[in-house]
């Protein structure tokens, strides 16, 4: 896991970024457990509370679960999860092109064209 002490991004949101991709990925299996809270925040050179914070915004979105004594581990994901988690951090992104869109003055069609053009170097 790699963290950028300098980022404007909060450490804790950098956590879960890179838990949460790895969990959707199907990169971090159904049951397997996450790193210890204590032995991440040990690695990462940074406070518990800012480990322990990330796997808590994981928990309330319902990618993890907690075992008291045991740690955290990835729940069990039904696959319309995982799509309506990808629907969403979609609609985020796109949230924030338009709206950079429309302070640099560019048109909808322009975005389009934009959008057509690199969803065609994805394939």
């Amino acid at each position: 896991m790699k963290i950028l002490q300098n980022s404007a991004e909060p450490i804790y949101k950098q956590i879960y970024a890179q838990l949460r991709g790895d969990i959707l990925s199907g990169r971090l299996k159904s049951g397997e457990a996450l790193p210890s809270i204590r032995g991440l925040a040990k690695d990462l050179k940074i406070s518990v509370i800012t480990t322990m914070k990330a796997y808590e915004e994981l928990a309330a979105e319902g990618l993890v679960v907690s075992a008291q004594g045991k740690g955290y581990f990835v729940s069990a994901l039904d696959p319309r999860l995982i799509a309506e988690q990808h629907q969403r951090r979609i609609e985020e992104s796109l949230t924030e092109t338009i709206r950079c869109a429309k302070m640099a003055g560019i048109t909808l069609e322009e975005v389009r064209s934009t959008l057509d053009a690199l969803w065609n170097l994805e394939t």
